[in-house]
């Protein structure tokens, strides 16, 4: 019989999630020793649980020894992304609607975002932003706002083991530059692309608050259209669209 967990839940399977997201929190790979000293679970449980994770397919053993998110996750995590993006969609309509610009919405996947949905912009000139791209976080808009949510050692980490690409000559150059950004983002509550990706597209973004993953939405577009009387309109519009996601997350929970 499973034990039961203090919440009322089931303790075996409250320890399996806690070592997956330690192994996604570290990157995606990580030692034994490290599991160990990051969890108060003995070493036998952590070394069973693993076994059966790996049996499954839902970790896998390096040839080195270190343990690795494994394949079947894949699967779950595509799922999710498009549901998650399907919830998402109707929000991104009325950005779409009521500014005229592209919207998407990306989820941090391990060290970069990947855009799970958009609505496009009615113009012939716009930006295109494939759903299922992955891109670096320090250089768009909805990277930077889900970075914002993060401690600055845990976006250290990230971009250490992502770096820092230039697409642009405006793109961020190094973490300092960037922990400045963040800072600024987390008083004034959403970030700007200032053509960090794209050279001529400028991007809002704002992260989803106490999203299951972090998480964020944006508006881009040219940076002829895109510009400060655009924010005006765009800021307190994509406040409402998050609060509103966040809010339809917090019901199917």
């Amino acid at each position: 019989m499973a034990e039961k967990a203090a919440g009322g839940g089931v303790q075996s399977v409250e320890r399996v999630f806690e070592l997956l997201e330690l192994i996604t929190d570290a990157g995606g790979e990580v030692s034994l020793s490290e599991l160990s000293s990051s969890t108060d679970l003995p070493l036998p449980t952590i070394h069973r649980l693993l076994r059966t994770l790996v049996a499954k397919g839902y970790a896998r053993q390096l040839p080195n020894r270190r343990y690795a998110l494994g394949p079947r996750l894949i699967r779950l995590g595509e799922g999710a992304n498009k549901q998650l993006g399907a919830l998402a969609r109707p929000q991104l309509k009325n950005l779409v609607d009521s500014l005229g610009e592209t919207s998407n919405m990306a989820v941090l996947d391990s060290d970069m975002v990947i855009y799970i949905a958009q609505v496009p912009s009615p113009h012939s000139m716009r930006m295109f932003t494939e759903v299922g791209r992955r891109a670096h976080t320090h250089d768009t808009g909805v990277g930077k706002a889900i970075l914002a949510q993060l401690s600055n050692d845990a976006v250290r980490s990230i971009v250490g083991r992502a770096g820092m690409p230039t697409p642009t000559d405006r793109s961020l150059k190094n973490i300092d530059e960037l922990l400045a950004e963040l800072e600024l983002i987390r008083e004034r509550g959403y970030s700007v692309d200032e053509q960090e990706q794209e050279l001529g597209v400028r991007c809002f973004a704002m992260a989803v608050p106490d999203a299951p993953t972090p998480s964020a939405i944006s508006v881009s577009g040219p940076v002829s259209r895109v510009d400060e009387r655009f924010a005006e309109k765009a800021v307190p519009l994509l406040r409402e669209a998050v609060q509103s996601i966040a809010a339809e997350l917090n019901l199917k929970a």
